[in-house]
């Protein structure tokens, strides 16, 4: 010892004041000037930023707190799109084990990819999901909850479009019919609308009759009502007409309470077994183009940006039978 200067001597005071081994921290203190590229000032200078970074990766919650975060965050979206969100979610929670206590800094890429295949089945499905889970990892990066969001590496599904065939003309008789029985009548102006007007099941359930404008011919789509946010006036047409003429009820909304639940029902009384969504849309796509012969006007009457999913997906000639018939 007595060969060890006094400076030497302040030195290993220092090291032992940390109540680490001696080794260790001069080892700790090594690597630091090495970093430092043997320079004290640039040593610390990377000692803070190893800190601060650190600071970040142990600033974190669970993937159950973010969901909480990011329903938080969208609280003023439209009601339909908050349910859709905490639905994802909660599947997402419920099929993948342990994801809902998860540190959102730690799941990875990878691990993202394979919780969408877990909880989804079809890629229809698996594209939503796949949206609602980069939605949680944006708002969990805006509170500096992880450093990236790693849904933006994860591939989106494919979803392979085809056409949809329409309603056969009994078929509309029939389900007309069901709805001129179902509960006196009170779902007729609703389906009617879906049928004659194109208007879809959700924007439905938030028309009421003031948006009707029979003098005018024309139905009133507000912004937030609208899929795609986009307000719209479509066009009343004479068979929609006699329809909203001998509705039992004018005032309020035009669906019942709890349209849903009524819909499927009266879709059973109508001996629907099978139902594809948005097949009254299709069939009014496909007999509008077939009789008006505009798809400017059908691009406008459904509310779309642009023709090019009418053109692939949503016209179908080969079932359309009479479409001057469908209209008058």
């Amino acid at each position: 010892m007595s060969n060890i200067s006094s400076q030497e001597q302040a030195a290993l005071a220092v090291l032992k004041s940390t109540k680490v081994d001696i080794l260790e921290a001069a080892l700790v203190a090594k690597e630091a000037l090495e970093a430092g590229r043997g320079r004290v000032k640039r040593a610390r200078k990377c000692i803070a930023a190893g800190a601060e970074s650190l600071q970040k990766q142990e600033k974190t919650v669970t993937f159950e707190k973010a969901v909480e975060a990011a329903l938080e965050a969208r609280k003023d979206r439209r009601a339909r799109t908050i349910w859709d969100f905490r639905y994802f979610c909660k599947r997402f929670m419920k099929r993948c084990k342990g994801l809902a206590q998860r540190r959102v800094r730690a799941i990875t890429s990878a691990e993202c990819a394979g919780y969408i295949d877990m909880a989804f089945d079809t890629p229809r499905q698996r594209q939503k999901a796949r949206m609602v889970l980069s939605g949680v990892f944006s708002t969990a990066l805006k509170r500096g909850w992880c450093s990236e969001n790693p849904v933006a590496h994860v591939e989106v599904p494919r979803v392979m479009e085809g056409r949809i065939d329409v309603l056969a003309p009994h078929e509309i008789e029939r389900l007309l019919e069901a709805a001129r029985r179902y509960r006196g009548g009170k779902c007729l102006a609703a389906v009617g609308m879906m049928l004659y007007a194109g208007i879809r099941p959700h924007e439905v359930a938030r028309l009421t009759w003031e948006q009707v404008d029979l003098t005018g011919s024309s139905i009133s789509i507000q912004p937030r009502h609208s899929k795609t946010g986009g307000a719209r006036l479509v066009t009343i047409h004479p068979p929609l007409r006699r329809l909203l003429e001998n509705c039992p009820n004018t005032t309020g909304s035009i669906c019942p309470p709890q349209w849903l639940r009524h819909w499927r029902a009266l879709r059973r009384q109508a001996d629907f077994t099978y139902w594809v969504p948005d097949v009254l849309r299709h069939t009014f796509a496909s007999y509008h183009l077939r009789y008006f012969r505009s798809y400017s006007e059908l691009q406008y009457e459904t509310g779309h940006r642009d023709s090019n999913l009418l053109r692939t997906r949503y016209v179908n000639m080969r079932g359309v039978q009479n479409a001057k018939l469908f209209w008058i």
